[in-house]
């Protein structure tokens, strides 16, 4: 079995090798580029707590300031992972998404205690500040990054849906679902998907890459990375692959 990661490339390094301790091959597509702004500020002057919605948020702080006693509050556990490899010591996972990330904030802090600083990048998912915002706390987001979107498939990804060399393609978010559709139709690349399974991590996503046709669309149970590679699981249950 081979599938195509589309996360950026930190991200998909660790997502490879967990595959392939799994028996299942990858080819890697970054769909999202990762760029931080060198002018951007960060202010944790009388924070509480600093929110992460994704795992390179956890890195572009971590180039950021040196405070790894800082306490962090992280979307989910691959989120956590990545906060926990950068050093940050008291990180909390909400284990799900950003609904669960603000549930988990409500639960352990008071609004008298200090701002919360949300790390993010200029595409955000989610009405974090505004939840939280209701709940009596204030939000600073401050954006330390930008996600560019590719402008074309590499090479090695062409050939590989040309070939049929793909069994499955995995999706993170509804803007590389998206990004995904829109490579695919310029390149002319849509009959290859029919051959595909489309593995989303929430039914957002599975919306979002809908717009072409696939073998099948599999969403996770739970928003999680772990939801999502069982679906794989189950996909392989359902084709035989190997």
């Amino acid at each position: 079995m081979r599938v195509l990661l589309t996360r950026p490339r930190a991200d998909s390094e660790g997502l490879a090798a967990d595959l392939a301790a799994r028996g299942v091959d990858t080819l890697t597509q970054p769909l999202l580029d990762i760029v931080p702004r060198g002018d951007a500020t960060l202010d944790l002057a009388g924070v509480q707590a600093v929110l992460l919605t994704s795992a390179n948020g956890a890195r572009v702080l971590a180039d950021r300031t040196d405070a790894r006693g800082l306490a962090v509050f992280a979307v989910g556990d691959a989120t956590a992972r990545a906060a926990r490899a950068a050093g940050f010591e008291q990180v909390k996972s909400a284990g799900g998404n950003v609904e669960d990330l603000a549930d988990l904030v409500v639960a352990r802090l008071d609004p008298a205690g200090g701002a919360l600083c949300h790390v993010a990048g200029s595409a955000v998912a989610g009405d974090l500040a505004g939840r939280l915002g209701q709940a009596g706390f204030e939000v600073r987001r401050a954006v330390l990054y930008d996600s560019v979107t590719a402008s074309a498939f590499e090479s090695a990804t062409v050939e590989a849906l040309q070939a049929g060399a793909l069994d499955a393609v995995l999706f993170f978010s509804p803007r590389t679902a998206e990004t995904f559709v829109k490579l695919v139709k310029q390149a002319g690349l849509s009959p290859a998907c029919a051959r595909l399974f489309a593995l989303c991590l929430s039914p957002a996503v599975g919306r979002a890459a809908g717009e072409i046709g696939w073998r099948d669309i599999l969403v996770a149970d739970q928003p999680t990375q772990d939801a999502l590679l069982a679906r794989l699981e189950d996909m392989r249950g359902q084709t035989g692959s190997g």
